[in-house]
C-alpha cells in the first residue's frame, strides 16, 4: 500500500495532498515546484471552459465560492478576469452555457505539444466570468496585485494533462484530507511496529522452500539474488557460467527512522476528519464514526464546505461529483443537478468499490501463483542448466575417449604397417647379402683359377666352374636388385570430414525432439517355422512425436543388418527365413527431428524342422486340398502342380508322402520347385523344377523335360515317397519306403526352393512334415538300363 501513499513528483509520503482535476493527488509543495508560467503568446488563443469535473461551475466563480485555507499560498501570476458585479446565480447560468466550450467538461485541456509553452502541453486558460458575477467581482480584487499578461498552470506528473489556475492557484484544489489521515495512520503503524520487526529485517534467501527461510549467507552481484549456502551451492556453483559471478556478503538491515516529534504529528491532525453533524442538517457525515482514530490522540477536525466555513457537507451533487451543504442547495448554485444524501452515496460508492476490489483480489490471487510459478521456473532453469553443462560435458568426453582409440587404432596401424615394411627389406638385405656373398667367392676363387698356368688341371674343373658361374648369372634376374617395398607409406586420413562436423557441432534448436528408444515387447515377440513375429512399443511419458519405426534384421549367421521393415506399424512378422538359424533384431524410431537410438537386440531361433502344408493359392484350380490343406488330389486327368507354402534357401529338410489312393497307373511326380513353375504340366517338363515322377513298375528323374535314371520300384496305394533336400551339399536325393530310389537324383541345386507335387485324379496324398532328417535310410537302388 505504501507505494499509493507517495507523491509521484519527490516519491515520499504525502504531505499536504491536494486533488488535481484529473484525479491524482500531489503534494502541495511539490504542485508549487510544477506550476509553470503561460507565456504572453498563449493569450490569443479562445477562452474555453475550464472547471471542476461536472461542477457546472467556471474555475473563477468555484474560485470565489471557496474559503482558501490560510495555510495556501498563491502563485504569482493568475488570470484575471473582468470585474463587474452580479449573483450568483447568474454565474451559474452562464456556466451552464459555457460548458458547451469544454472538451469533455472535466476541468484540464488536451494533451497537445506547443512550441510556445514551456511544459510541452498546450495550456487553456481559464474563461472569464461575465461581467457582474460574484465571480469576476472576487476575481477584480484579487487580481489587482497579480500581473494580467501571464496565467499560471500545472501539468499532473502521471497523466500529463495541465490545468490553468485561477486568481487562488494552488488554493482553488481541493486538499485530501483523507488521504492525509491514512497516511498518518500509515506513519504511526510503521514506527510502533520498528521494533517488533527489527529482526525481521535480516536478509533471507530468496530461493530457500523452507519455512521460513534460511538467512541469507550470499549475493550475487550480477543476479542480485540472495543465497543462502544450501541453496548457493544447488542453484549457483561456482562453475560454468557462474564462475565469473562476484559473490558478496549480504547488506545489512536499514537503519531505523527517527522518531516523530510531538509538535510534527500534532500539526497533521487538523484537517484530518471527514465530517460531523451538520448545524443546519439533520444528515450525519459518515466520516464522523472515524473521529479520533487518526492524529495520536488528538481530535479530528471535520471538513466544512469551502463556501460556508461553518457549514458540515449534508449532501452530495452527482453532477459536481462532490459533496455540498445545505446552504450551497439553498442559493441555487445545484438546482439543476442531481443531488442525493451523502450517507447513502457514500455507502454506493463503498459497495462499487468492494465489488470492484474483488475483481482485484482476485487479479492479486493469479498474480501471486504466477510468481510461484515463475520462482519454479527460475529453479527449474537452474536445474536444467546445470544438467545440460553436465550432459555436454560427459558428450565431449566421451567424443575425446572415442577419437583417442581410435587414434590408438590408427597409430596400430601405423606400426604394423612399418613392421611389415621393415621386415621384407631386411629379408631382401640379407638375401641379397648372402648372394653377394656367394658371387664374390666364385669370382674370387675363379680368378685365382685362371691364373694356374696347368691346362690340364683346368679343364677338368672349367666346365663345372663355367656352369657355376651361369647359375650365379641367372641368379641376379631382372627385378632382383630392385626394392620389393616402397619407403612410402599409402595410408592418408581422411580428416576433413569429422573436422567439418566438429565445426558444425551445434545444439539442435527445435520444437521436437528425436524419439526415444522403443521397448521391446517379448511376451509377444514369437517364431514359428521359418518366420519370426516382433512388437514393441514407445515408452510412456514420452513428448516426442513418432513418424514411424524402422525394424532391422541380420543374416542369420551374425552378418549386417538390414532393413526389412519401414512404417508406423507395433508389430511386424518377416517370412521366408532360413529354418535352424538365429536372428538378431532392433527397431528404432524416427520424427521430423531425426532418427533416434536402436533398442535392445532381440534373439530369435527359427524352427529346426520345417512344418508346412499345400498353399491353396499357388496351386492349380483343378487341386482338392482337404485335411487341413495336408492332403492334395485332383479333378483333371491331366497333371496339375501344387507347391508347399515353406521356401528353402539353406540346411537340410526332408519330408514324405503318404499314397492314400491309387488307381490306374498313373504318373505322380514328386520333387521342388520354384515359385513361377508351370501349374498345368508334370513336375519337371521345365526349368523351374526337379522331380521325380514314379508309377508301378520305375521311376525317372526329369528336370526341363530330360528323363534320366530310370530306377526299378514303383508305388501302390500305402507306398510313403521321401524328398531330401540338402543345400548345405546342394544335392536332391528321394526314397521310396526307407529305400534311396536311384543315386543322388540332382547335384548343383542352389537358390530357394518349395516343395512341389504333380498329379491327376487318379493319386491321392497326404503330406507329413516336421521330420527329423532319417539316419537309417536304406542303401539306393541300381538304376535299371
Amino acid at each position: 500500500m505504501e507505494e499509493e501513499l507517495k507523491c509521484p513528483v519527490c516519491g515520499s509520503l504525502f504531505r499536504e495532498p491536494i486533488i488535481l482535476p484529473c484525479s491524482h493527488n500531489v503534494c502541495l509543495p511539490c504542485a508549487r515546484t510544477i506550476a509553470v508560467q503561460t507565456p504572453d503568446g498563449e493569450q490569443h488563443l479562445p477562452p474555453p471552459l475550464l472547471h471542476s469535473r461536472g461542477s457546472g461551475l467556471p474555475a473563477g466563480a468555484a474560485a470565489a465560492a471557496a474559503a482558501p485555507p490560510p495555510d495556501h499560498e498563491t502563485p504569482a501570476g493568475p488570470a484575471c478576469g473582468g470585474g463587474g458585479g452580479g449573483g450568483s446565480a447568474a454565474g451559474g447560468d452562464h456556466a451552464d452555457k459555457l460548458s458547451l466550450y469544454s472538451e469533455t467538461d472535466s476541468g484540464y485541456g488536451s494533451y497537445t505539444p506547443s512550441l510556445k509553452s514551456p511544459n510541452g502541453v498546450r495550456v487553456l486558460p481559464t474563461v472569464p466570468a461575465p461581467p457582474g458575477s460574484s465571480a469576476a467581482a472576487a476575481r477584480g480584487a484579487a487580481c489587482c496585485s497579480l500581473p494580467s499578461a501571464s496565467s499560471s498552470s500545472i501539468t499532473c506528473p502521471q497523466c500529463h494533462r495541465s490545468a490553468s489556475l485561477d486568481h487562488r492557484g494552488l488554493r482553488g484544489f481541493r486538499r485530501n484530507r483523507l488521504l492525509e489521515a491514512i497516511v498518518q495512520r500509515h506513519q504511526q503503524g510503521r514506527g510502533a511496529a520498528h521494533g517488533a520487526s527489527a529482526a525481521a529485517a535480516v536478509a533471507v534467501c530468496q530461493l530457500c522452500d523452507r519455512t521460513p527461510p534460511e538467512p541469507a549467507a550470499t549475493l550475487c552481484e550480477q543476479c542480485d539474488v540472495l543465497y543462502c549456502a544450501a541453496c548457493q551451492l544447488k542453484c549457483h556453483p561456482s562453475r560454468g557460467p557462474f564462475a565469473k559471478h562476484r559473490l558478496v556478503s549480504p547488506p545489512p538491515p536499514p537503519p531505523p527512522p527517527p522518531p516523530r516529534a510531538p509538535a510534527e504529528a500534532a500539526s497533521a491532525s487538523p484537517g484530518a476528519a471527514q465530517g460531523a453533524p451538520s448545524a443546519g442538517g439533520s444528515c450525519k457525515s459518515p466520516g464522523a464514526t472515524g473521529a479520533g482514530a487518526a492524529g495520536g490522540g488528538a481530535a479530528r477536525k471535520y471538513p466544512t464546505c469551502p463556501d460556508h466555513e461553518m457549514e458540515n457537507y449534508s449532501m452530495y451533487c452527482v453532477s459536481c461529483r462532490a459533496p455540498v451543504c445545505y446552504l450551497c442547495l439553498e442559493e441555487g448554485r445545484h438546482g439543476k443537478h442531481e443531488v442525493k444524501p451523502l450517507g447513502a452515496m457514500w455507502k454506493q460508492h463503498k459497495a462499487q468499490l468492494s465489488q470492484a476490489l474483488n475483481g482485484v483480489s482476485d487479479k492479486a490471487k493469479e498474480a501471486k501463483e504466477f510468481l510461484v510459478q515463475l520462482k519454479n521456473i527460475l529453479q527449474q532453469i537452474q536445474e536444467n542448466g546445470l544438467d545440460h553443462e553436465a550432459c555436454l560435458v560427459a558428450q565431449c568426453d566421451a567424443l575425446v575417449d572415442a577419437l583417442t582409440r581410435q587414434k590408438a587404432k590408427l597409430l596400430t596401424k601405423i606400426t604394423k604397417e612399418r613392421e611389415n615394411k621393415l621386415k621384407m627389406v631386411w629379408d631382401q638385405i640379407n638375401h641379397c647379402t648372402l648372394k653377394l656373398r656367394q658371387s664374390t667367392g666364385l669370382m674370387e676363387y675363379c680368378l685365382e683359377v685362371i691364373k694356374e698356368n696347368d691346362p690340364s688341371g683346368f679343364l677338368q674343373i672349367s666346365d663345372a666352374l663355367i656352369k657355376r658361374v651361369q647359375v650365379s648369372q641367372e641368379q641376379w634376374v631382372k627385378g632382383a636388385l630392385e626394392p620389393k617395398v616402397s619407403a612410402e607409406f599409402e595410408l592418408t586420413l581422411d580428416s576433413g570430414p569429422l573436422l567439418q562436423a566438429i565445426h558444425q557441432l551445434d545444439f539442435i534448436q527445435m520444437k521436437c525432439r528425436v524419439p526415444p528408444v522403443p521397448l521391446l515387447q517379448l511376451e509377444k515377440c514369437c517364431t514359428r517355422n521359418n518366420s519370426v513375429t516382433l512388437a514393441w512399443r514407445t515408452p510412456p511419458f514420452t513428448h516426442s512425436t513418432v513418424d514411424g519405426y524402422i525394424l532391422e534384421l541380420d543374416d542369420g549367421d551374425g552378418g549386417q543388418f538390414r532393413e526389412v521393415y519401414v512404417g508406423k506399424e507395433t508389430l511386424c512378422t518377416i517370412d521366408g527365413l532360413h529354418f535352424n538359424s538365429t536372428y538378431n533384431a532392433r527397431v528404432k524410431a524416427f520424427n521430423s527431428s531425426g532418427v533416434g537410438p536402436y533398442s535392445k537386440t532381440v534373439v530369435l531361433q527359427t524352427s529346426d524342422v520345417a512344418w508346412f502344408t499345400f498353399d491353396p493359392n499357388s496351386g492349380h484350380r483343378d487341386i482338392i486340398l482337404s485335411n487341413d490343406n495336408q492332403t492334395a488330389t485332383c479333378s483333371s486327368y491331366d497333371d496339375r502342380v501344387v507347391l508347399g507354402t515353406a521356401a528353402f534357401s539353406k540346411g537340410v529338410h526332408y519330408w514324405e508322402l503318404h499314397v492314400d489312393r491309387y488307381d490306374n497307373h498313373p504318373d505322380p511326380a514328386f520333387g521342388v520347385a520354384r515359385a513361377s513353375v508351370g501349374k498345368d504340366m508334370m513336375l519337371g517338363k521345365d526349368d523351374k523344377a526337379w522331380a521325380m515322377y514314379v508309377d508301378s513298375n520305375r521311376s525317372w528323374f526329369m528336370h526341363c523335360g530330360s528323363h534320366t535314371n530310370r530306377t526299378e520300384g514303383g508305388v501302390c496305394k500305402g507306398a510313403t515317397v521321401g524328398v531330401l533336400l540338402d543345400l548345405n551339399e546342394h544335392t536332391l536325393t528321394f526314397f521310396i519306403n526307407g529305400q534311396q530310389q536311384g543315386p543322388t537324383a540332382f547335384s548343383h541345386v542352389d537358390g530357394v526352393f518349395m516343395p512341389a507335387l504333380s498329379l491327376n485324379r487318379n493319386v491321392q496324398v497326404t503330406l507329413h512334415t516336421g521330420l527329423e532328417v532319417p539316419t537309417n535310410l536304406g542303401r539306393p537302388k541300381v538304376p535299371g538300363n
